[in-house]
């Protein structure tokens, strides 16, 4: 089934449509999830590749499969039991289920194009976040490469104090 918005009502509220990379997978949840976060986790960051992964948490009674059951992947962390879901056709991420929260489906908030009635205002496992993650710096546009922006290098301050003769401060 496909639907030309991926965000619209159903009979008692909004729903969000997702996909994975390639569409295989598609699924939609109600309209507002339950929370957003930002995993910093090393598993995480493993899994998805990237610096942190951005998480919508649902409710399974909310979360329905539209199509793609059979491209669906699963691998059990040995050490934690939650099981990762991901599309066998493109590699996109796309379940994260705990066992400690066994009614709950984990969602990369990245899947859906449109609002899901949260915003990420959580951060789990701060203590593993990488020295290289982006933390909001000043970015300026990098000449002769539209659409890039970079992090300028910071000024080192000079210790000490220079003498009046040489000009130097």
């Amino acid at each position: 089934m496909v639907r030309e918005s991926s965000q619209t009502r159903n009979g008692s509220g909004l729903i969000a449509l997702g996909a994975c990379l390639c569409g295989a997978v598609r699924f939609e949840i109600d309209v507002p999830a339950c929370w957003s976060w930002h995993d910093h986790s090393a598993a995480s960051r493993k899994a998805h590749g990237a610096a942190y992964a951005t998480y919508v948490g649902a409710w399974k009674s909310r979360f329905r499969m539209i199509e793609g059951d059979g491209f669906i992947g699963r691998y059990t962390e040995p050490e934690t039991r939650a099981v990762r879901s991901f599309c066998t056709r493109c590699g996109t991420p796309v379940f994260y289920d705990r066992p400690r929260a066994p009614k709950m489906v984990n969602i990369p908030r990245a899947l859906f194009d449109n609002r899901v009635g949260r915003e990420p205002r959580y951060h789990i496992a701060v203590d593993q976040m990488r020295e290289w993650a982006f933390l909001g710096e000043k970015l300026g546009p990098l000449k002769g490469f539209p659409g890039v922006v970079w992090e300028r290098p910071r000024r080192q301050k000079q210790i000490g104090f220079a003498s009046s003769s040489d000009g130097a401060l």
